[in-house]
């Protein structure tokens, strides 16, 4: 009992020390990437930020090139704890995130995290939870339906994801943990439409929402949530420059004045990115 105790101890404070670096660069190696879709890669990476990860955090990644000044804000799709291993998917749209789908095994690559608040998986507890993904947005709802499903807190859970095409990228990977419903803007799969076409053509019910995805999604899963009388968590993505609250530059408006700042708004990077959708004007 003693060993079990102090090897907790150790452990906890080894997370503590790792939480209070999170505004310092850090090293990870590339374990290994494959291309999955339209400009979509995964690539896991060897890191110990990996050790205390909560669904709906986000790392930044420093590119190479010198004529990359800022870092790439990326969710964190997934994390393997107890062996240092993080899971990323991002799309390749600009110069810093095409040099990254470059990278190969054994690669290094500076990151800075893990950043954010993640989303509140105690919201959940005894509830029917709707995960809502769109696009990019869907990587994070991997990782919160696995600790969902590992913490046993929610009642159920449907996991609805919203794509482009039939490219159904981690959609066999969510399946391991709930019903995954699918939305195509084609109708090349699933549901044709968005994601809240899926919820109304399969009838789906739930008590809370949490989602993550581009702005015309969060706005309908905010309007819905309303209209329902549901709680709603959401994500919201934004191109951001320091990542720790410093430069302001990825604010949303809110209800309530930011102590940093006295007005009534919110930075994403450190108040965020998930926030009760009632208390954001988006």
């Amino acid at each position: 009992m003693q060993k079990a105790s102090a090897k907790l101890n150790h452990k906890s404070r080894a997370e503590m020390g790792l939480k209070m670096n999170s505004k310092k660069k850090t090293e990870a190696e590339v374990i290994s990437q494959q291309k999955i879709g339209d400009e979509i890669y995964d690539m896991w990476i060897r890191t110990q930020l990996a050790e205390w990860a909560k669904a709906g955090q986000f790392i930044c990644l420093y590119p190479h090139s010198e004529s990359t000044l800022l870092p790439r804000p990326i969710s964190i799709c997934e994390t393997e704890q107890g062996k240092g291993q993080m899971r990323i998917v991002y799309r390749a749209a600009g110069k810093g995130t095409k040099e990254f789908s470059s990278y190969q095994p054994g690669d290094k690559i500076a990151i800075l995290g893990n950043l954010g608040n993640g989303f509140p998986l105690q919201q959940a507890e005894g509830k029917r939870v709707f995960l809502i993904g769109g696009g990019i947005g869907i990587p994070p709802m991997l990782q919160l339906a696995k600790s969902l499903k590992e913490t046993g807190k929610a009642k159920s859970v449907s996991i609805v994801a919203g794509y482009r095409n039939e490219q159904l990228f981690l959609k066999e990977d969510m399946e391991k943990y709930a019903p995954v419903y699918v939305a195509t803007e084609d109708g090349s799969a699933g549901t044709k439409g968005n994601v809240m076409d899926a919820i109304a053509e399969k009838g789906l019910e739930a008590d809370v929402i949490m989602a993550c995805g581009p702005m015309p999604m969060l706005r309908a899963v905010k309007q819905f949530a309303q209209d329902k009388g549901m709680e709603a968590y959401i994500s919201l993505e934004e191109r951001m420059a320091c990542g720790v609250g410093a430069c302001l530059g990825c604010v949303c408006r809110t209800k309530e004045k930011d102590a940093h700042s006295h007005v009534n708004n919110a930075r994403i990077c450190t108040d965020g990115p998930v926030f009760d959708a009632k208390i954001v004007d988006i």
